[in-house]
């Protein structure tokens, strides 16, 4: 794994983190003792396939297990194929780049089916593959979603965008199932200089709406939304010294949200969206419900314009491993403890799922 190479750039390795492959009950009961109705969670393609052509049963069986305690909880699973990480095979042979790159994924999916085929109504194909096709140019993953992004690997966006196609054939398999994939929308802004919003179509185009354009047909479109990056003439800029940030260094901008659902809505042509993820990294739970409350809020006026939006998937229940910045950035409603693993929920846990069980947020 990359985390643990003699010269990685990923701060820390991430170890058992918070062991919810083995706790994910009780990571689900918490979620429904909150009163949320919801659990996004991925299922790993390297363990289901750790061999190129072997396919793990038993993880099969383990991946339905967590569907099935969604549903003895009262919890709606939202289940995610590629959440980044791959098989080491898979990178071996090529990665993204390999030709067979979209055959293997389709094939990976088609192995998945029978986590996903009874009990299942949303499944995320691929998370964040603007991102991934940045990385694949060359980014560092301490600068994601932030100034200074490199140009994204072209090649591996195309590849991208055929596997979640071929996986969005395989899933059609399936009556009743919806399947879309999930972008990071940057919410990115024209300073306003001369030349600025020349280069913000220039700079935002591929690493944005290009993702959101080619989710026209699909059953939704997965928004991803965290903050803000203005654009100038000469490309991106750094957050300005005035600004309030999170732990991550992102401005502190709740419309972030609403903005990304705005541009989903416009160049997908007005496919479903769901907000599957929206959050906020800091030690200050206070900002935590005042951010979330903002981002609800924007949310509801989305709605009230006619966006369809489908649900709304927080970003973290438990504080979490982030490869930029490893465990500093707490993103949860959930602490837990490094050495026992004990989940304690914070207030903005319990604030948050009274809106939930209330389905209604109080201006």
């Amino acid at each position: 794994m990359h985390e643990h190479e003699p010269d990685t750039t990923i701060v820390e390795p991430s170890g058992d983190a918070a062991d919810s492959y083995h706790r994910y009950r009780e990571d689900i009961r918490i979620a429904a003792d909150l009163g949320l109705n919801s659990y996004r969670f991925s299922i790993e393609w390297a363990r289901i396939e750790p061999e190129r052509g072997w396919v793990s049963g038993a993880e099969i069986d383990h991946y339905r297990r967590m569907v099935d305690a969604c549903h003895e909880a009262g919890i709606e699973p939202i289940v995610t194929l590629m959440h980044f990480t791959v098989p080491r095979w898979f990178e071996r042979d090529g990665f993204w780049r390999a030709p067979d790159a979209a055959d293997l994924f389709a094939r990976y999916t088609e192995a998945a089916l029978p986590v996903v085929q009874d009990g299942v109504r949303y499944v995320c194909t691929i998370n964040e593959p603007n991102i991934a096709a940045m990385l694949a140019g060359g980014e560092d993953a301490s600068n994601l979603v932030a100034y200074g992004l490199p140009n994204p690997d072209l090649h591996v966006a195309d590849q991208l965008l055929a596997s979640h196609k071929r996986s969005r054939e395989v899933l059609a398999q399936v009556d009743g199932l919806q399947s879309g994939w999930t972008i990071a929308t940057q919410a990115f802004r024209s300073n306003g200089e001369p030349g600025a919003d020349a280069k913000l179509r220039e700079y935002g185009y591929p690493r944005d709406d290009w993702y959101l354009e080619q989710a026209a047909g699909d059953d939704f479109l997965g928004v991803q939304a965290y903050t803000r990056t203005f654009i100038g003439p000469n490309g991106p800029l750094p957050v300005a010294d005035d600004v309030e940030t999170t732990l991550t260094g992102w401005e502190f901008y709740p419309e972030a949200a609403a903005d990304g659902l705005r541009s989903a809505w416009e160049l997908s042509g007005h496919v479903p969206l769901m907000i599957t993820e929206n959050g906020i990294a800091t030690a200050d739970d206070t900002r935590r419900v005042a951010y979330t409350q903002g981002a609800l809020e924007g949310i509801h006026r989305c709605i009230e314009d006619g966006i369809e939006v489908l649900g709304y998937q927080h970003w973290s229940l438990l504080d979490n491993y982030e490869w930029a910045s490893g465990f500093r950035p707490t993103f949860g409603l959930v602490a837990w403890d490094p050495e026992t693993f004990e989940r304690t929920p914070k207030d903005s846990a319990r604030w948050y799922g009274r809106v939930a069980q209330a389905n209604a947020l109080t201006v």
